[in-house]
């Protein structure tokens, strides 16, 4: 089962409170995009105590860096990015507000602490798959950052936007669990699938 989650801002903790890691979830509402070099950008400002050109609190924010758009498309190829990039980013991130980080990979250790300190999670995506996660983009605005091209921060506008709960707002590491899954072995001596 598809769980659908509004984006609408500012995304409240009740719905981030009823996933669970495993569970499939269609995003619909606004997504903010991040990359090293706007997180880099981000996290500076926020030490300096600076204002800061969007509002992070209530936020989920998608690690990519989009191509230019196709004909009749309002983005290109938004393949998501390995989250384990950002990860020095996440806490300031998660102190500011966001809710949530969208990519691809696993994360562990203290990061995952902190999504659960401050009733954040961790949702993937497929990598490879920018022509689908291109169909659930309905709008594409440069809201932050311009001079840094695909690594400027955007405004997404999505519908069904496809994506799994990795790390839920208790902890629990789907990465985790079906590592642990795997190497069980079954019945007869192999790995359970």
């Amino acid at each position: 089962m598809v769980i659908a989650l509004d984006c609408s801002l500012p995304l409240r903790d009740e719905p981030l409170r009823v996933l669970e890691a495993g569970v499939p979830v269609a995003l619909t509402g606004e997504l903010l995009t991040l990359r090293d070099a706007s997180a880099a950008r981000l996290v500076a400002a926020i030490e300096r105590g600076e204002y800061l050109p969007v509002d992070l609190r209530g936020r989920l924010m998608y690690a990519v860096g989009p191509s230019p758009a196709r004909p009749g498309h309002v983005i290109g190829a938004p393949t998501p990015t390995t989250t384990a990039r950002l990860v020095s980013f996440l806490p300031s991130l998660l102190e500011a507000g966001i809710k949530g980080i969208i990519g691809k990979g696993d994360l562990h250790g203290e990061i995952v602490e902190r999504l659960v300190q401050h009733g954040a999670v961790y949702l993937a995506t497929i990598g490879g798959l920018g022509a689908l996660l291109t169909e659930h983009i309905v709008r594409a605005d440069v809201v932050a950052f311009a001079d840094l091209g695909p690594e400027a921060i955007y405004r997404f506008t999505v519908e069904g936007f496809p994506a799994i709960v990795a790390i839920d707002t208790r902890g629990h590491n789907l990465h985790e669990t079906a590592r642990t899954a795997w190497r069980r072995p079954g019945p007869g001596g192999e790995r359970s699938a």
